[in-house]
């Protein structure tokens, strides 16, 4: 059921960010709400389009991180194009923009033009690592964030190289979540003083900020920490992942002692409870000890066993499993949409359960140039301005290549 209250219905956000950090920052802000007009180019647009498999004429990560919004093309490096973009920041509530610093003035449109323009926009730039410091122009990608940030050096184990994650954490967890957190603070203080301010979101500093585990501790010893002999990181046999009799995996949490105490009863070696401090050479012997009573059995077979018993310990899911996982199943992290276009597509759902205004997935991604005629009426162009200007390529009114 589609909410008719959501919390963030009467904000616009014009959104000129592409691929991964900033299209999840403003998917999660139209999933509650906000108005998010993506502005792309009248070539190829949002390159993340392109990116195989596809659903329809986009890609299905296009479509995931890009649901509930609306798309414009408009050429930005046109005079036009600026003029059609400012008259669109005039009823804006956010800018949110991922290019290099520097790139948005020299295209006449940078922050200072723009809160003349609107005193109250509150403009967001998500970049590698920010708009200042020795690196603020440097090119990069999600790994060589986290390198930067001192993150990538604590992945893996200590005799091997530093193991490259699965995920984006950096795009994600250091921008994404950054950039939103940092649109909503600025939203709300803006209540009071009734004016927008600019959000300067690094990724490498976001990232850095996750370090809470470690850099505090060396900050005041000073004492390097080996990759892989943190008691968080797999130096404890109480924390570590174990392979099953199937070529599956299953991971202990059980860091508390009465966590541990009913593990190691499980796995009958009841002898280990109070080694659970015990120097890393013991850990190491442990872990060889349990690993062989591990693969004994399958994972089903084990989470079987420790189904019902306080002791953390979860099965190792694969993308496949998701989907029938019982707990993904209540939470409706997996939601079916259906479009009268492309049928039945599956998304990955909001996160945060808010209890009376809660986000919902309203329409798949919008296609390129889907919604440019209706958002220039809306600024009073008519009919004959629109088809001017397509034929001119300052703008894409429609699905396909420039007019």
């Amino acid at each position: 059921m589609i909410n008719l209250t959501l919390a963030l219905e009467s904000i616009r956000i014009l959104d000129l960010t592409r691929l991964l950090p900033g299209p999840f920052s403003t998917m999660l802000l139209a999933d509650y709400g906000a108005e998010v007009i993506k502005i792309e180019d009248t070539d190829l647009g949002d390159y993340a389009r392109v990116i195989n498999p596809k659903i329809g004429g986009d890609s299905a990560i296009f479509h995931s991180i890009n649901r509930n919004k609306k798309s414009i093309c408009i050429d930005l490096k046109t005079e036009k194009g600026k003029e059609i973009f400012l008259q669109l920041v005039e009823k804006a509530d956010v800018v949110v923009e991922s290019f290099r610093p520097g790139v948005m003035d020299r295209l006449g449109i940078g922050y200072s033009v723009l809160k003349k323009i609107n005193p109250r926009l509150i403009y967001c730039a998500v970049t590698g690592y920010g708009q200042t410091g020795p690196y603020s122009k440097k090119p990069g990608h999600d790994l060589n964030f986290i390198s930067y940030a001192g993150v990538l050096e604590y992945f893996g184990v200590s005799d091997r190289k530093p193991i490259v994650p699965s995920v984006q954490i950096a795009d994600i967890g250091g921008g994404a979540l950054m950039s939103t957190i940092g649109i909503l603070i600025a939203i709300y203080e803006r209540e009071r003083s009734g004016v927008g301010q600019f959000i300067d979101v690094s990724m490498m500093d976001g990232v850095l900020s996750w370090l809470q585990v470690l850099l505090p501790a060396f900050l005041v010893t000073k004492e390097h920490q080996v990759r892989g002999q943190h008691d968080l990181f797999g130096r404890k046999a109480n924390y570590e992942v174990y392979e099953t009799k199937d070529g599956l995996y299953l991971s202990v949490g059980a860091t508390e002692l009465k966590f541990w105490e009913v593990f190691c009863t499980k796995v009958g070696r009841e002898d280990f409870f109070q080694k659970i401090n015990a120097p890393t050479e013991v850990q190491d012997f442990m872990k060889v000890e349990i690993q062989s009573i591990i693969i004994q059995k399958t994972r089903k077979e084990w989470i079987e066993i420790f189904d019902g018993v306080e002791t953390c310990v979860s099965p190792v899911n694969r993308l496949e499993d998701l989907e029938e996982d019982p707990h993904v199943i209540e939470r409706n992290m997996i939601q079916i949409y259906k479009d009268a276009e492309v049928g039945e597509v599956k998304l990955i759902s909001p996160p945060i359960k808010l209890s009376k205004t809660p986000g919902s997935i309203r329409k798949l991604a919008p296609k390129s140039g889907e919604h440019t005629k209706e958002l220039l009426l809306e600024i009073g162009y008519s009919e004959e301005q629109i088809d001017e200007l397509a034929s001119k390529h300052i703008i894409k009114r429609e699905i396909g290549v420039c007019e």
